[in-house]
């Protein structure tokens, strides 16, 4: 069975808004999840939330130095274009 032009675009159509009725039911699912919090319990989770964040060590990775190779081989790339 091979599918016409119109045919293929009724396709589309029909699985976007498959797309889109999932994707409401998903979100509406999570929203009622969400509302099932009590307002202090949202905010002992976010004081957990926060004081393990906090006690993270925080590192910041430094860029690394080129090795002579490294360095060699961008001067000899950069020769050659010039």
């Amino acid at each position: 069975m091979r599918l016409t032009g119109a045919q293929a675009l009724k396709l589309a159509g029909l699985a976007g808004a498959v797309g889109v009725v999932a994707t409401g039911v998903v979100v509406a699912r999570n929203e009622r999840a969400r509302r099932a919090y009590t307002p202090d319990e949202v905010r002992e989770q976010l004081h957990a939330r926060y004081a393990r964040a906090a006690s993270a060590p925080t590192t910041i990775a430094q860029p690394s130095k080129p090795t002579l190779r490294e360095r060699v081989s961008f001067l000899r790339r950069k020769k050659s274009r010039a």
